[in-house]
């Protein structure tokens, strides 16, 4: 940082010039300057390495004017800030490192104080910021969930074989199968197992006047029982309450793409197809959630 350059060889030049001046010993001053120089940067936050060298310098080359602290040490300093920071300008880089305190996420692993707690036990002076070293180690956390999901794919964590209704299939039938095997949803496949919705409880549920919640199991019962007449004013079966548009993913895509579905598009249920658009298997949030914890234990 340009704090660091200026700073820490101008001081550490200052520090040197007066070492030279007061220490009549050469290799006592030199030594007095580079620790003198390496003291004053902690304090003055400018640790830069090469400061010691400046210090070093003005007393091998004994020099003794103040002035010198100005030209050519800070003077050259300051220059070759300017050149880094036109380099980097140049090839797209941003120069000097802004520092930008990120909020606290709600789905943070760790936080501000955790970070401060380490560095306390640590107890050594590190030259990157809190903010930077943050940054960091979220960066590296979420590439070692990348290299860890990313050689899962669907296939390997999917329920094989899932349950599956038709078009036509009555509702009755379908929320029997849904209650029987406590399950959420009913993939919906024609006669070549190819997906053309999916039924949910929530499709159900739908029907239903949920503004009044008495008498709501009767209601469900009377929606689900089949008409006797050949003429009905409600829906009969599975393919007149599915919905249509479904999300689907293939069996060898990885898992690590369907963390925007599951967390942020509102999906409970993925089904999978193979590679002639069959149905596969079915992804739930329990089969995703159970991946995530095995990629991420401790022991893996």
């Amino acid at each position: 940082q340009p704090w660091s350059v200026v700073g820490g060889n101008t001081l550490s030049a200052i520090v040197g010039i007066a070492s030279v001046n007061w220490i009549p010993d050469p290799a006592v001053a030199a030594a007095v300057a580079v620790g003198g120089a390496i003291g004053l940067m902690f304090v003055a936050r400018c640790l830069h390495p090469p400061g010691g060298a400046a210090a070093l310098l003005a007393v091998l080359t004994h020099t003794t004017h103040l002035s010198s602290a100005f030209f050519p040490f800070f003077v050259n300093s300051l220059l070759l800030v300017l050149a880094g920071a036109a380099y980097n300008s140049f090839t797209g880089r941003r120069y000097p490192h802004v520092q930008v305190a990120q909020p606290p996420r709600a789905d943070a692993r760790f936080s501000q104080a955790d970070i401060d707690a380490v560095l306390a036990r640590y107890n050594q002076v590190l030259d990157i910021s809190r903010d930077d070293l943050e940054s960091l180690i979220q960066q590296t956390e979420l590439e070692s969930y990348k290299r860890r999901l990313g050689t899962l794919h669907c296939d390997d964590i999917m329920s094989r074989t899932p349950i599956t209704v038709e078009f036509g299939t009555p509702l009755q039938e379908a929320w029997a199968l849904m209650h029987e095997r406590r399950i959420k949803a009913l993939p919906v496949v024609d006669r070549t197992r190819r997906v053309v919705g999916i039924v949910t409880q929530a499709d159900f549920f739908r029907q239903l006047d949920l503004a009044h919640h008495e008498g709501i199991a009767g209601r469900l019962r009377d929606f689900i029982r089949a008409t006797r007449t050949v003429v009905s004013n409600k829906p009969e079966v599975v393919g007149q309450i599915m919905t249509r548009q479904v999300r689907v993913a293939s069996a060898d895509r990885p898992v690590v793409d369907l963390v925007p579905l599951f967390s942020e598009g509102g999906h409970h249920h993925i089904p999978i197809i193979d590679a002639e658009k069959r149905l596969a298997g079915m992804i739930t949030q329990s089969d995703f959630v159970r991946a995530l914890y095995r990629a991420v234990r401790p022991e893996n």
